[in-house]
């Protein structure tokens, strides 16, 4: 099965916070799964780097790096992500949120995610 996880899950995972519910944890740590990391995340760890809200040993070099070593693959945003951002209702205003939503719905995956935000969108989601 094939999972979009969300910025902060892919935090976690790289930081070993094991704060995953049960589901989540099943889902994260089963090697049959494919986990895929929207180049939105990546942007949202740079931004957060950059104004010194977020710190990682290594920088944003290793934190890709490790995107990378787990084997991880990164989903550009496309044409068909911004349609369905632009389809979205107004549930909140976190601009990261709702490009990680339209691609889950465009893409037909399932986004990894504690964010009860997520929750009210039409999208699968887990926790």
């Amino acid at each position: 099965m094939s999972y979009l996880l969300d910025t902060h899950i892919l935090i976690w995972l790289f930081e070993g916070n094991e704060n995953f519910s049960r589901r989540a944890r099943e889902i994260l740590f089963d090697s049959g799964n494919q986990f895929l990391v929207s180049i939105i995340s990546l942007w949202e760890v740079a931004i957060k780097m950059n104004i010194g809200k977020y710190t990682f040993d290594g920088g944003f070099s290793r934190f890709y790096e490790l995107v990378n070593e787990n084997e991880f693959d990164i989903l550009p945003v496309g044409k068909e992500h911004m349609e369905w951002l632009f389809k979205l209702p107004l549930h909140h205003r976190d601009p990261f949120d709702r490009l990680l939503v339209s691609t889950a719905i465009a893409e037909g995956l399932t986004i990894v995610s504690s964010d009860e935000n997520i929750r009210r969108y039409d999208v699968s989601w887990i926790w």
